[in-house]
């Protein structure tokens, strides 16, 4: 198994750039927003996918979470490679960890591939995921704010609030506290004083 690659980069087709390692290109797809040049040296991490059809394919990430999250994605019922790179190329693993997190599925109808119907069975399939990739540790970009944020909807959860009145509060505290850092109990706080004036 191919975990990651090195090589200097001899040629680039669309979203799809050949990698040469010792004497051999290697086809690998890239999500349109990673950034590599002709003749330049590169690095990054790979997953085979294997097609019934077309066989192997190399899948190329600049960060170990998008690798994460491209086999989280896949790992759904109905979506393959195509889906799972237009979601990274369009929200970037930490933002698609956060649409799961948050049960946005208007964020991610937005993705090239994925209606309503499909954003709303992924959640289903991905939430529980989600949470346990959040717990493992992992970092990434916005990982300690998500946290946060998972971490206010299962207070809320435990208060019986129902979930549009926890979404509502989450949605209001991003836009509240954007680019600034706030510790969680004054989230909470920031929540639950959203709730009651709400009610």
């Amino acid at each position: 198994m191919i975990h990651t690659i090195s090589g200097k980069v001899t040629a680039q087709n669309d979203a799809v750039v050949t990698i040469e390692v010792g004497g051999l290109g290697f086809g690998v797809a890239v999500p349109s927003t990673m950034h590599v040049a002709v003749g330049q040296e590169t690095s990054m991490h790979v997953h085979m996918h294997w097609n019934q059809e077309n066989g192997p394919s190399l899948y190329g990430f600049a960060k170990e979470l998008d690798k994460t999250v491209f086999l989280l994605i896949t790992s759904c019922s109905g979506v393959g490679p195509k889906i799972a790179m237009a979601a990274l190329a369009q929200l970037g693993g930490s933002g698609f960890v956060q649409a799961v997190q948050q049960a946005d599925d208007k964020m991610l109808s937005k993705i090239s591939g994925i209606g309503a119907k499909k954003a709303e069975q992924m959640i289903v399939q991905l939430k529980h995921k989600v949470s346990k990739l959040l717990k493992s540790g992992v970092e990434f970009e916005g990982a300690e704010h998500i946290a946060d944020l998972h971490n206010v909807t299962e207070v809320l959860e435990s208060l019986n609030y129902s979930r549009r009145e926890i979404d509502a509060a989450v949605n209001w505290l991003q836009g509240q506290n954007k680019g600034a850092v706030i510790p969680f109990d004054k989230m909470v706080r920031q929540a639950l004083s959203f709730l009651a004036k709400k009610a």
